[in-house]
C-alpha cells in the first residue's frame, strides 16, 4: 500500500512539474480527463475545466472532424504511438507550431497526450537560416578576400576570391599555414609576427609603412593590402585577414610618381627661367630699394633733427631767458645799494644770480650727458653702497629747494652693502625727487620706499602732485619731451630721458604710474650683488 501511494504521488509530482503539456487523454469517450498547468498556460486557457469541455482535443489550426478523429485513434491503436509536427492554435487565436504525441495507456482506454512548443526551435531554425544566407553574402561572396586560421596558423576556411587570389581550387587551402602564402624570404619572420599577434590580438591593418606581397600557387609574387580580425570559438584563437590586391593601385601609383616627376621637371625648369628673367630686374628693383630707403631714412633723421632743433630751442629759449633775465635784474638793482648799510639787499640779489646760475649749469649739465650718453662714454663702475646712506644724503641735499611745508619721507629696507654705481644712482634720485618735490604743492609729502632682497633693490618715489595724463606717458622719455599740463613749471625734458638711460646701464628695469591731480609713483628695480662689508 505504501508503495502504491509513493508512486502515485511521483507520478502526480512528475505529471504536474513537466515543461510541457500532458493531457490524460480518453479515446472512448473522445475528451481529456486530466490536464497539467504547464498545458493549461501553453494553450492560453485560465483554467483546466475550460480544457476539458473543448471540441478541439488535438488543438489544430485546421480541427478534424469527427469521423478523421476516430481514423486517428485507429490509427494509435494500431501502430501503438502517434508523432505530427503541426500548426496548433491557442484559446485566443493564435498559432504556433508544435509537436503532437499520443501514447497509449497500456491495458486501458486512456492515451497520454504530449504537446512540445517548438516556436522557439522554429525561429532558431529561421534564424540559422538567415545567418547562412548572411555569412554567404558577407563572407562567401564578398569582393575581397577572406582567410580565417587558427592560432597555430592552420587555415580553416576561405572564400571565394581568396581561393581566386591567389590560385588556389575551392577548398584547397585548407589545412594548409598561412606561412605558405607569403614570400619564401619572409615566412620565417612572418611566423614571429603571427606570435606576437596571438598574444596581443587586436583588429589593425598589417605591415604599416611596409609593402606587403602574397605568394600565389604558382610561386609568383603580387602586392596587397592586409587587414587583420580576430574572434574566440569554444575560447580558441582564431584570425581572420582581409586581402586586398592593389596591383593595379601600385601601378597607378608608379605612373602617377612618374607623371609627378615630370611635371616637377617642366616646373623647375619653368622656375629657373623665370628666375633668370626676373634676377636682373629684382637686382634693378633692390637697388631702387636701397636708394629709397637710404631716401627714407635720411628724411626721417632730418625730420627727427628738425623736430629736435624746433623743440630744443622752444626748450632753450624759453629755460635760459628766464634765469639770465634774474641776472640781469639782480645786477642792475645791484648798483642801487652803494651804502654800506644795505649790504643785506645787495645779499638777496646776489644769491638770486647764484642760483640763476646754478640752474644754467644744471641745465648744462643735462645737455652735457645726453651728449655723453650718445657718444657711449658713460658706464657704470658699481661699488659697495650703502643705500640707507645714500638715499638719506640726497634727502638731506633736496632740503633746500623743498617748499613750504614740505617733506620727503623714508622707509628703507636695506641693510648690507650693495654693489652699485653711487654716481648714477645718486643722479637718478636727484632727477626723480626733483620732479616730485617741483610739480607736488606746499604741504604736501613725498615718499621713498626701497627694500633689498634676493639681488634686487626696490625704490619707490610717490608723490601727490598734478600727475601726469595717458597720453603725455606714451613720450615721457623722449628727449626734450614736457607734459602739457607743465608748461608754466620750469625744465629742460630731458631729465626722465637720463634718468632711464642711467637704468638701462645699470641693467634695470623702471615703472611709471600717474594719473591727472592724483600723483605718480616711479618704481626702480636693479640688481645688485651682496658683498659683505670691509
Amino acid at each position: 500500500m505504501l508503495t502504491s501511494l509513493s508512486t502515485n504521488a511521483l507520478m502526480n509530482l512528475m505529471f504536474e512539474h513537466d515543461a510541457d503539456f500532458l493531457g490524460v487523454y480518453d479515446t472512448q469517450q473522445d475528451r481529456y480527463i486530466r490536464i497539467n498547468q504547464a498545458g493549461i498556460r501553453m494553450m492560453g486557457y485560465t483554467t483546466e475545466q475550460q480544457l476539458l469541455d473543448v471540441n478541439n482535443p488535438f488543438f489544430r489550426s485546421q480541427p478534424l472532424s469527427s469521423n478523421e478523429r476516430i481514423q486517428t485513434i485507429a490509427q494509435l491503436v494500431q501502430a501503438g504511438h502517434y508523432d505530427e509536427e503541426m500548426e496548433l492554435v491557442r484559446a485566443g487565436g493564435d498559432t504556433f507550431w508544435g509537436r503532437l504525441m499520443i501514447m497509449p495507456i497500456e491495458a486501458s482506454q486512456l492515451s497520454l497526450v504530449r504537446i512540445t512548443n517548438l516556436d522557439r526551435l522554429h525561429r532558431t531554425e529561421r534564424e540559422l537560416a538567415h545567418s547562412v544566407r548572411r555569412y554567404e553574402a558577407i563572407f562567401s561572396n564578398a569582393t575581397i578576400g577572406i582567410i580565417v586560421c587558427d592560432q597555430r596558423g592552420r587555415i580553416v576556411s576561405t572564400n571565394q576570391l581568396a581561393d581566386q587570389l591567389l590560385g588556389y581550387a575551392t577548398g584547397e587551402l585548407v589545412s594548409m599555414t598561412i606561412e605558405q602564402l607569403v614570400p619564401t624570404s619572409v615566412s620565417h619572420y612572418h611566423e614571429k609576427l603571427r606570435e606576437s599577434f596571438n598574444a596581443n590580438p587586436q583588429v589593425r591593418a598589417m605591415g604599416h609603412n611596409r609593402d606587403l606581397q602574397a605568394q600565389r600557387r604558382d610561386g609568383s609574387v603580387f602586392p596587397v593590402e592586409i587587414s587583420l580580425s580576430y574572434f574566440r570559438l569554444e575560447d580558441e584563437l582564431h584570425v581572420v585577414a582581409y586581402i586586398i590586391d592593389i596591383t593595379f593601385k601600385k601601378e597607378s601609383e608608379r605612373e602617377l610618381l612618374a607623371r609627378n616627376e615630370h611635371i616637377e621637371r617642366l616646373n623647375a625648369d619653368l622656375e629657373q627661367k623665370v628666375a633668370d628673367r626676373t634676377h636682373a630686374l629684382m637686382n634693378t628693383l633692390d637697388q631702387l630699394e636701397l636708394s629709397k630707403d637710404e631716401l627714407s631714412k635720411a628724411l626721417a633723421a632730418e625730420r627727427q633733427l628738425g623736430e629736435l632743433k624746433s623743440r630744443f630751442v622752444s626748450m632753450a629759449s624759453h629755460e635760459f631767458r628766464t634765469p639770465l633775465t634774474a641776472v640781469q635784474t639782480s645786477a642792475t638793482l645791484i648798483e642801487k645799494y652803494p651804502g654800506g648799510d644795505q649790504q643785506d639787499k645787495r645779499q638777496k640779489h646776489i644769491d638770486r644770480i647764484r642760483s640763476s646760475v646754478k640752474q644754467l649749469n644744471d641745465i648744462l649739465e643735462e645737455f652735457l650727458s645726453v651728449g655723453r650718453l650718445e657718444e657711449g662714454k658713460i658706464e657704470a663702475h658699481p661699488v659697495a653702497v650703502y643705500v640707507t646712506q645714500l638715499v638719506g644724503d640726497v634727502v638731506a641735499d633736496m632740503t633746500g629747494a623743498l617748499k613750504a611745508d614740505q617733506t620727503i619721507q623714508t622707509q628703507l629696507a636695506c641693510p648690507e652693502p650693495a654693489w652699485l654705481d653711487p654716481s648714477l644712482l645718486r643722479k637718478v634720485l636727484i632727477n626723480l625727487l626733483s620732479n616730485a618735490v617741483k610739480y607736488s604743492g606746499p604741504g604736501s609729502t613725498v615718499t621713498v620706499t626701497g627694500t633689498c632682497a634676493n639681488g634686487q633693490l626696490f625704490l619707490s618715489i610717490q608723490d601727490r602732485g598734478i600727475g601726469i595724463s595717458k597720453e603725455d606717458k606714451e613720450h615721457l622719455f623722449d628727449r626734450f619731451f614736457r607734459a602739457h599740463n607743465v608748461a608754466n613749471i620750469p625744465g629742460t625734458g630731458l631729465g626722465l630721458h637720463i634718468v632711464a638711460r642711467y637704468i638701462d646701464l645699470m641693467g634695470g628695469t623702471l615703472d611709471l604710474q600717474s594719473e591727472l591731480n592724483q600723483g605718480t609713483t616711479v618704481t626702480l628695480t636693479l640688481p645688485y650683488e651682496n658683498y659683505p662689508p670691509d
